[in-house]
């Protein structure tokens, strides 16, 4: 026995919201995890060449916690819009 119509595009929209969800979730994933390890990978690199330790380090981290906070803000705002 075939599915209604309506049925059919319920399923369809329910499987698009899906999808959509978890590019979403992956694409904040990403905006929350590289920024991150960049610049702790750079603030180490630099504490390590002028013995500041872990002050650069920590720097950078947050650095890093403001960039994406910008950057989840902003794609939180274009996608409201």
């Amino acid at each position: 026995m075939e599915k209604p119509e309506s049925t059919k595009k319920q399923t369809e929209n329910s499987a698009a919201k899906g999808l959509k969800t978890w590019s979403l979730a992956w694409e904040l994933g990403y905006m929350i995890a590289v920024p991150i390890i960049l610049f702790a990978l750079l603030g180490r690199f630099v504490d390590e060449n002028f013995h500041t330790s872990p002050l650069f380090l920590l720097l950078a981290i947050l650095l890093s916690l403001i960039l994406t906070g910008f950057l989840i803000w902003k794609k939180i705002k274009t996608d409201i819009e």
